[in-house]
């Protein structure tokens, strides 16, 4: 293959990736055992602390900044990739100040399989603002309950052996670490964008 035809490749790659992200909304029943669950209950929110790669940290370490919340698992074969894609074409839009004050956390629901190393590297294929998370079973039910959460582990006849259906809202957190409002999967990368401007201005 010429240099002309390869990197004619290249930009026919680029622009089909783009696409993806920003037109692709694969429906939860598309993949065998992977479901998009309502809410638990309704979310209240509150502080916590998980493990991140970087040692432990408490949603209180990120005041001053607007946080999104959102759980899921990096074995996730659809629900968890889109919401990630459109969360960081949001963050893409912002100017450098506004970024500079806004953080993701990935809660993963699996951390049997979800290793640190694992989180950080998966987290930072999307955007070096999204940072991953995960604990105790025990800690993690309890991240759940604030927020409402719900997620249940499901067997398959796969290599893993089981998916986990998740709930898969984005909760936007203020600076002063009040939870401000849940947005369903599907929401726009615009409107993410909007949620996490007027957050900035609480």
């Amino acid at each position: 293959m010429n240099k002309f035809a390869f990197w004619g490749l290249v930009a026919v790659l680029g622009a089909a990736l783009g696409w993806v992200i920003a037109m692709w909304s694969p429906t939860p029943q598309a993949v065998q055992g992977t479901e998009a669950l309502r809410l638990a209950a309704a979310p209240t929110g509150g502080d916590f602390t998980l493990e991140s790669p970087e040692g432990p940290l408490s949603l209180r370490d990120l005041r001053g900044n607007v946080v999104l919340l959102y759980f899921g698992y990096t074995f996730c074969p659809d629900i968890c990739p889109t919401s990630l894609a459109w969360i960081a074409q949001a963050l893409s839009t912002l100017d450098e100040q506004e970024l500079s004050r806004v953080r993701v956390l990935f809660i993963s629901v699996d951390p049997e399989r979800d290793t640190l190393p694992r989180l950080k590297e998966y987290a930072a294929y999307f955007h070096d603002a999204i940072i991953g998370v995960t604990g105790s079973r025990e800690a993690i039910d309890h991240v759940a309950r604030l927020y409402g959460a719900a997620y249940s582990r499901q067997a398959v006849d796969s290599a893993g052996g089981y998916v986990v259906d998740h709930s898969s809202f984005t909760y936007v957190i203020s600076p002063q670490g009040a939870l401000l409002e849940s947005l369903p999967h599907g929401t726009p990368p615009s409107q993410i964008a909007a949620a996490i401007r007027g957050a900035l201005k609480s």
